[in-house]
């Protein structure tokens, strides 16, 4: 009997602490799941914020960030084009990611007057194309240019000055995302009065013309199309295999007296370059001589974008007619190598559909075709545009902008090579969708 009840002593003992110890787990368990909701609620309210902040530059309100919170699991690439949405996206993050694309020094803070602040009509022409989802390649070659609504009260857009869009920029509640023209107002040649046909986007802008128009010999501004809307410096599409045909006089053929850095070096570059370059041959950014200086030294900031049309013979700095359309600047030099290519028209080629940057990806273009041969800047900017190097390029920059740093390791690599790109491409070239989607792939880091 006692071996009984102490053995049912036994049982008695063990009960209540069995029970305890189910307890205790179940409330562990408990815990350690609520623990991981509420972790998961955290994370993904933090990669909410991350996304705002990063493509609106500001932190979201709370409102926002609860409607990015509820689409973020299902639908992350909505919740971004909400935090888009913010005028920020267009005042700060657009202006700032294309602001070095309209000087030499590819930087934010251009320090001239005409350029104080940092809008002018490449910027918003750029906003304005990503804001209405136009097809981004439009930059390049279309009739396009955006300014702000008359319904502001803003000094008019000017073909001599900046101050239209310096007016807009000091706007106390400036909203790029509403202030500037619908997109179908936002034509060139209605607001410059150049030809239509002599339209090409951002390369006939105003601000474009002053930074890579002037003086030189219009080179620069196809070195710049280059670098920033398809990635690529001159020294990067070098190739001396090609035919040196169409290289202008002014080009020395004996660089300090050998001709081997000539053959080596500059026909790699030149070779290519000359031959699109004589797209722009009826175009300069002129300006009058400052007055007011003893020495007469140029007023850059009162120029103008100068296109010669069919009717116009060009003048030279004597003020002499020079008998041909062609700018003087593309004649300048002739005694380097008086045998070298003379440019009588703005017909251009491209050689680099062959050799070493045919991987660049050439493409058809409704103009011209698989030709790679055309006349004027609109063509040859569609030529450009075309390519997919541009469709990489306008991604790679966004996702840098994004997620901070370039596509680092292979996962990175891949999803510009075979979602982003695509996608764009898919899209209709809408660069906000890329933005959207770039965010939503690394709202995680």
């Amino acid at each position: 009997m006692e071996m009984k009840k102490k053995s049912n002593a036994i049982v008695v003992t063990y009960v209540p602490i069995i029970f305890v110890r189910y307890v205790l787990i179940t409330g562990i368990l408990m815990l350690s799941l609520m623990f991981m909701v509420t972790q998961a609620i955290a994370d993904t309210r933090t990669q909410a914020k991350r996304m705002h902040d990063r493509l609106a530059g500001v932190p979201p309100t709370m409102a926002k960030l609860n409607e990015m919170v509820a689409l973020l699991p299902g639908d992350p690439v909505a919740a971004a084009l909400l935090a888009i949405d913010n005028k920020n996206f267009y005042n700060v993050t657009l202006k700032n990611f294309i602001t070095p694309w309209t000087n030499e020094a590819q930087t934010v803070f251009p320090g001239d007057a005409d350029t104080e602040g940092t809008l002018n009509d490449y910027t918003a022409t750029v906003i304005g194309i990503i804001r209405d989802n136009r097809d981004f390649r439009e930059i390049l070659f279309e009739d396009v240019l955006y300014k702000a609504k008359d319904s502001l009260g803003l000094p008019p857009y000017s073909n001599v000055n900046n101050e239209h869009y310096k007016a807009l920029e000091g706007r106390v509640d400036l909203d790029l995302r509403d202030d500037l023209v619908p997109a179908s107002e936002a034509v060139q040649s209605t607001v410059t009065g150049l030809p239509s046909t002599a339209t090409a986007g951002i390369l006939t802008s105003r601000a474009g013309a002053k930074a890579f128009f002037v003086d030189g010999t219009n080179r620069a501004m196809f070195r710049f199309t280059m670098m920033n809307h398809l990635c690529n410096d001159m020294e990067q599409v070098k190739d001396v295999t090609l035919v040196p045909d169409r290289i202008r006089q002014d080009v020395s053929r004996s660089p300090g007296g050998d001709s081997r850095i000539f053959l080596n070096s500059c026909i790699g570059c030149h070779t290519g370059m000359d031959p699109l370059t004589q797209a722009f041959a009826y175009y300069d950014y002129e300006y009058p001589p400052d007055g007011n200086d003893a020495d007469d030294i140029p007023e850059y900031e009162d120029g103008r974008l100068v296109f010669n049309n069919v009717s116009d013979i060009d003048i030279d700095k004597d003020g002499n007619p020079t008998g041909t359309r062609v700018q003087e600047k593309f004649l300048i030099n002739m005694n380097n190598f008086k045998y070298g290519y003379v440019t009588t028209n703005d017909d251009w080629e491209n050689y680099w559909r062959v050799g070493k940057n045919a991987l660049l990806g050439w493409n058809s273009t409704p103009l011209t075709g698989n030709t790679g041969k055309g006349s004027g800047a609109k063509s040859m900017g569609q030529e450009l545009a075309y390519s997919d190097a541009f469709a990489r390029c306008q991604v790679e920059k966004v996702f840098k902008a994004v997620c901070l740093h370039p596509p680092l390791n292979s996962t990175d690599r891949a999803q510009v090579t075979n979602t982003l790109i695509p996608n764009f491409k898919s899209s209709g070239y809408h660069l906000k969708q890329v933005f959207a989607e770039t965010a939503a792939y690394c709202m995680g880091n």
